[in-house]
């Protein structure tokens, strides 16, 4: 088992949209034997984008699973790969699947370099401490420069990339790689679709550069050993290749390093090179330290080691709706051993579940496993109430392990069904979408009565309305996108309430005394305590009256959710018969909700982190309109025949921009955006919102 898991690979493959991460996963299929023939994004015949939204787009929304084989040094390496999204609005793809990871690929456009989504999913990476190796990809296009996304990755990333490969050509004369460790270079054949590649000579013109980045690179590794670095000084020649493979593999694995590959996937060059770094510096489970958790009952630390014969731990990181067999649920095994027909146990949830079948995923294809052992990651079938984050134990032995946290939704739009007859199936189908995907929710606004859906982006709700539509056979009307405000307390209240009710058999009767208090924007959620002397309120009515303001906040003064606060009750009264925790939790309903006509509120809205690429000689036109859009202009960074800017600007302001940018820069510029921080309106767009723009769909 120890032999297995050291062949094992648990690897993402993550960038920034459009880098070619399924171009690359595709060749990976392909080389490794899992697909007889190559699939193409532009196409519509990727492998890994199944789904119908995908291969219309030519875009990756769903992070898709798949296991292949590579001999490497005649051992076989098992690799489970997962693809993910590279668009801003599906990042919850990626923050679940760094989660449970061991080591990921980090792929860069040799033009782009690192782009906006590339910061964020190299912060996400950093969060979980996932090793990563760099993929330079698209050296054959026109501007691809191997050397400044180096340095980018060094500067923006705050990385220390570490070139293994050196690039034979640029654009359209790139024909392969120099491997700086074997001071070999090598050639792809383009006759058979890049299945094979031959040894040739370094090129004469390179000869100084090959010089001087292997000793570039010999001088990084002397730092992270000491005997290769007396060595080094003694003998640099005595140095072999496996001391070296040996000591970047360590650094790889303790973030000291990043090593740098490079290649064209679409071209097919470069690929299996990066199959060989993969099993070579990335980490196997046996690399990677125990999972830690909280045992539920002694609420004491616990870890479970990467082993058979630990008792069983895994993390179900993704849920996914199958046509065929119902709900799958995506799991990472941490420890022990999982057999088809047994029964698990969920911690998160309290509740026992038996696993009908375990399945290895191939993108949507299913392979049926009699067990799942530590290491692994696969889907279970069977799985009733589950939720993205669940700990999945042994019942005798639970543990609770750290959970997913996701960022939270910007955008909402009203949405109801085209017939009364398809009201229960929406209400359904909108369940099924929320199990699977964190960042989309679905509230009732109590004032008009209408179904609002929420979500990171309109591309997000986009496609979500779409599954509805193709998945489901539930045809929606909806209204224009909106921005998800939210309310905070700007002033602190002392308030008392009341709530008593005679219905001629058992009363209600409960009164609290309590202080609202603001909390900075940055804090989430209620921060409930108690000051009640001489237990005039007793616990478990505290309880429900936590629970009644938790509740309540989801309606604040304006309509919006209340972002945070803190409530302090400071006395109250019960009746012997009539009072309970449910009187409780009502009188802090009503109580809240009349303490907010007296308090003052503010409204805080999304605002996001914009980063625009545009020729020269419309840096004007831009930053004229991002001026219009209530912006604050960060930074600017001039490259050749082209700027970067980076801004901060309300989501509010941004409904529309891609039409607006594409018009002032002749269709010449580019952008993405992503979720910054919520912060407080100005009053002028305040009073817009409580009078105008809340009714606006």
């Amino acid at each position: 088992m120890a032999e297995d898991l050291l062949n094992i690979r648990n690897i993402g493959i993550m960038a920034h949209i459009d880098a070619g991460k399924t171009t690359t996963t595709e060749r990976i299929l392909y080389y490794t034997g899992k697909n007889y023939k190559i699939g193409e994004v532009d196409e519509g015949t990727a492998t890994m984008d199944w789904m119908v939204q995908e291969q219309e787009r030519g875009i990756t929304i769903t992070s898709a699973a798949t296991t292949v084989m590579w001999k490497h040094q005649s051992n076989d390496f098992k690799i489970n790969i997962i693809d993910t999204p590279g668009h801003v609005d599906f990042t919850v793809e990626v923050e679940r699947s760094l989660r449970i990871l061991d080591g990921a690929v980090a792929i860069f456009c040799a033009v782009g370099g690192v782009e906006a989504q590339s910061e964020t999913v190299w912060r996400q990476a950093n969060k979980y401490n996932v090793a990563r190796i760099c993929y330079v990809n698209k050296m054959d296009r026109s501007g691809a420069n191997f050397y400044a996304v180096v340095d980018q990755i060094r500067e923006k990333l705050n990385a220390n990339p570490i070139p293994l490969q050196l690039p034979i050509g640029v654009e359209d004369s790139f024909i392969g790689v120099v491997d700086l460790l074997e001071m070999k270079a090598y050639q792809w054949n383009e006759e058979d679709q890049g299945n094979t590649y031959e040894e040739i000579d370094i090129p004469a013109d390179m000869a100084d550069e090959v010089a001087e980045y292997r000793t570039k690179l010999i001088e990084a590794l002397a730092e992270e050993d000491e005997s290769l670095m007396e060595k080094y000084f003694d003998d640099p020649d005595s140095i072999t290749i496996e001391e070296l493979v040996s000591t970047i593999r360590k650094a790889t694995l303790e973030h000291h390093i990043e090593p740098v590959f490079c290649g064209s996937s679409f071209k097919n060059k470069g690929v299996q090179k990066l199959l060989d770094a993969i099993v070579m510096y990335l980490p196997s489970p046996l690399d990677m330290p125990a999972i830690t958790g909280t045992n539920p009952k002694t609420g004491t630390e616990e870890t479970r080691p990467c082993d058979a014969n630990a008792p069983f731990s895994a993390l179900a990181f993704k849920i996914a709706t199958d046509p065929y067999v119902g709900k799958l649920t995506f799991i990472k095994v941490y420890s022990g051993v999982l057999k088809s027909g047994e029964t698990l146990y969920n911690v998160s949830s309290g509740k026992r579940e038996r696993v009908s079948k375990i399945l290895q995923m191939h993108s949507n294809k299913q392979q049926p496993l009699d067990n799942v052992s530590a290491g692994n990651i696969v889907a279970l079938v069977g799985m009733k109430e589950i939720h993205t984050g669940d700990s999945l134990t042994d019942e005798k032995h639970p543990v609770i392990l750290e959970s997913i946290t996701f960022p939270e939704p910007v955008i909402q739009i009203a949405i109801e069904p085209k017939t009364k007859d398809d009201e229960d199936k929406m209400m359904q189908a909108l369940e099924k979408l929320s199990d699977e995907d964190p960042t989309f929710m679905v509230r009732e606004d109590s004032e008009s009565g209408q179904t609002l859906i929420s979500g990171m982006g309109e591309l997000h709700l986009d496609i979500l309305l779409d599954r509805l539509k193709r998945e489901f056979n539930v045809d929606c009307n909806h209204g224009k996108p909106r921005v998800a405000y939210k309310e905070a307390l700007a002033s602190s209240l002392q308030y008392h309430a009341a709530y008593k009710r005679q219905t001629g058999g058992k009363g209600s009767f409960a009164v609290m005394d309590f202080r609202l208090d603001p909390l900075p924007y940055s804090e989430k959620g209620l921060k409930f305590q108690s000051e009640v002397k001489g237990g005039a309120i007793p616990k478990e009515y505290l309880a429900g009256a936590e629970k009644g303001f938790k509740l309540a906040m989801s309606n604040g003064k304006y309509g919006f959710p209340v972002e945070s606060m803190s409530v302090t009750v400071l006395d109250g009264e019960t009746h012997p018969a009539d009072s309970d925790a449910l009187a409780f939790e009502i009188c802090a309903k009503i109580g809240f909700r009349d303490a907010l006509q007296q308090i003052d509120t503010c409204i805080l809205e999304p605002i996001m982190k914009v980063e625009i690429t545009t020729p020269d000689e419309y840096i004007g036109n831009v930053t004229g309109d991002l001026n219009r859009r209530r912006s604050v202009l960060e930074q600017i960074d001039a490259k050749v025949g082209f700027q970067v800017i980076t801004a901060q600007v309300p989501l509010a302001e941004m409904f529309g921009y891609v039409t607006t940018l594409r018009s002032i820069t002749s269709g010449r510029a580019t952008f993405s955006m992503e979720f910054q921080k919520y912060a407080e309106v100005p009053p002028e767009v305040k009073d817009y919102i409580m009078n105008v723009g809340r009714f606006i769909l």
